[in-house]
């Protein structure tokens, strides 16, 4: 088992929209805003450009920025992950390192879509990449690169790892043999992570509905339910749904490269 076994946080985290100004420029400020205005209503942490946040929309120099912005709007008790994928293992740690660069407290990197049987190389070149700032493996196959095979979750050198595939049983296979953190990214599946063990859960739907993510994981019943109407908007021809929703609840822009 690779990396550390203490999670960097325990509980929900956003999955941070970037908010983009009439002229398509990433808006630093509004951005970092919305980010400090969700841990004051109990998000533990944030994650800034995953493929929410348009990843792939985003310049590495944006992506520095960007993390920059927001580790300076939030309290040093808030971590900062930023999304930091590529397509072949020297652009993905190029992308760390401008993570790295900006202040992130850690980087979430998907493998390639054409990952091989080797994703331990490519992870051991992202783990250099980053330096001693872990590194979290991103499942989340067709949308946000390859598949992370849970045959090699545990020679892996990550710190822990997100899951957004909405999937009971590979949750459950993930907790079974990977000793890390563990980490949702379906909003599906939030009471069910916090009661079997997961350290917690990274959503989109926690843009707008903090309070709602953060009761569920913590085993509110019907705070789960309330979710499902969200989930499904934040889905629907992404980004805008989701982008919508939040201007919907704090008046933010919903302008967006992607879609």
């Amino acid at each position: 088992m690779w990396g550390v076994t203490q999670p960097l946080w325990t509980g929900v985290a956003v999955a941070l929209v970037t908010l983009f100004d009439d002229d398509g420029a990433v808006d630093e400020r509004a951005t970092a805003a919305h980010a400090a205005r969700l841990a004051q209503d109990g998000i533990a942490a944030v994650l800034v450009a995953g493929s929410t946040g348009e990843y792939d929309a985003l310049t590495d120099a944006e992506l520095a920025a960007l993390t920059a912005a927001v580790r300076a709007a939030l309290p040093a008790s808030v971590p900062v992950v930023t999304g930091a994928s590529g397509a072949w293992r020297g652009g993905a740690a190029a992308r760390v390192e401008a993570a790295v660069s900006g202040g992130a407290d850690a980087v979430l990197v998907a493998p390639p879509r054409r990952s091989g049987p080797d994703l331990a190389a490519y992870y051991e070149a992202v783990a250099k990449a980053a330096g001693g700032t872990p590194v979290l493996a991103y499942h989340f196959p067709g949308t946000a690169g390859g598949e992370v095979s849970i045959s090699a979750l545990p020679d892996l050198p990550i710190a822990g790892l997100k899951d957004s595939t909405g999937s009971a049983e590979r949750l459950l296979e993930e907790l079974a043999v990977f000793g890390g953190p563990v980490y949702v990214g379906s909003s599906a599946l939030v009471l069910m992570a916090g009661a079997v063990g997961a350290a917690g859960a990274i959503l989109a739907v926690a843009n707008a509905y903090p309070a709602e993510s953060v009761a569920a994981f913590n085993g509110d019943v019907a705070a789960q339910r309330a979710l499902l109407t969200p989930h499904l908007r934040a889905k629907h021809q992404f980004p805008a749904g989701l982008k919508a929703m939040v201007a919907d609840r704090y008046g933010t822009s919903t302008a967006a490269r992607l879609g």
